[in-house]
């Protein structure tokens, strides 16, 4: 009898350390199944944040250099930067000119475009053009008091090599640097390909003035749009002669700097590619036509328009139910 009850003690003392022991092995299978489901929870959420992140960032690129074509260009490719000079309060004129530029992609060019203005002077710009700067990244403020003929030409070019002077950054920062007027409109796939065959530098690129003038070097080119290549940068900064001599029609100005420094022996007159608007009709100017590197005095919405439509530059629409345009 007593065998009997010790047995069934023993029998019960094991099943209780049975049962403890498979509750001890449930509750550890839960507890590591619950850590790789957490974890995996976690991985999951990580690869969806980067994902998002991801994509944010490629959208946040797209925005801050939405007027830099090319971004993923090469050391071979040609490095451009059009400065457009307008005035703070441009603010819609901006706006339009980033989707002129921002949908055109040159091949084997890196083509930066940035709006260039003298030092704010209202409280709405400085909200409005900080907002714009967060944005797009696209504006150039200079150290300057807004002006047309008393130095901000100079002031643009001479502050460019201390401005873009980044280690990180090949050498020169640009090949061209263009000086442009906010009523023009280049188009930059003509513009680069123009380039390929001239020299890098010591080169002075525009529209050659006087109207019935073709030869470069007389006088000096039209302010619609004009480019030199880098080392003449960087000698307006280091030079006296345009130091000293800031004052009058900027454009001409410019031209008497190179001729008295004897410097730009590589010019080239991008005439008549580059005209003026066909209307109203003078010696400047000429229908459009398809060679077209730069059109100037697009002075309205309806010259902007009929320039566009007749280079058909929204022919890579891409088709979607999400919109209808005839």
């Amino acid at each position: 009898m007593t065998m009997m009850k010790t047995s069934k003690t023993a029998d019960r003392r094991s099943f209780i350390l049975s049962s403890i022991f498979f509750i001890c092995c449930l509750c550890t299978l839960a507890s590591i199944t619950e850590v790789r489901f957490d974890t995996l929870l976690r991985l999951g959420r990580c690869a969806v944040v980067e994902n998002d992140s991801t994509s944010l960032s490629f959208n946040t690129n797209d925005t801050n250099t939405s007027l830099t074509q090319n971004s993923t260009s090469s050391e071979e490719d040609i490095r451009i930067l059009i400065g457009i000079l307008t005035l703070p309060d441009q603010y819609h004129k901006r706006h339009f000119l980033r989707l002129i530029y921002g949908t055109q992609s040159p091949a084997g060019a890196k083509v930066d475009v940035k709006f260039v203005f003298c030092n704010l002077t209202k409280e709405d710009q400085k909200v409005l053009v900080a907002l714009e700067i967060m944005r797009y990244d696209d504006i150039m403020i200079l150290n300057c008091k807004e002006n047309m003929n008393k130095g901000k030409t100079y002031t643009y070019f001479s502050s460019l090599p201390e401005i873009l002077n980044d280690t990180n950054s090949p050498n020169p920062p640009y090949h061209y640097v263009v000086k442009a007027d906010d009523d023009t409109y280049f188009r930059l796939d003509n513009l680069v390909q123009s380039l390929r065959p001239l020299p890098r530098e010591d080169l002075y690129y525009g529209y050659v003035i006087p109207c019935p003038s073709m030869d470069p070097f007389v006088r000096y080119m039209s302010g619609m749009g004009y480019m030199v290549s880098w080392d003449l940068v960087q000698w307006i900064r280091d030079s006296e002669i345009p130091r000293n001599n800031q004052e009058g029609p900027e454009d001409k100005i410019f031209g008497d700097w190179l001729r008295d420094g004897h410097k730009a022996k590589n010019r080239f007159n991008a005439k008549w590619s580059m005209y003026n608007f066909p209307e109203p009709k003078t010696g400047c100017t000429h229908e459009l036509w398809p060679d077209t590197i730069a059109v100037h005095l697009l002075k309205n919405q309806e010259k902007w328009i009929r320039t566009l439509k007749f280079f058909n530059v929204t022919e890579n629409l891409k088709p979607s139910k999400l919109y209808h345009i005839p």
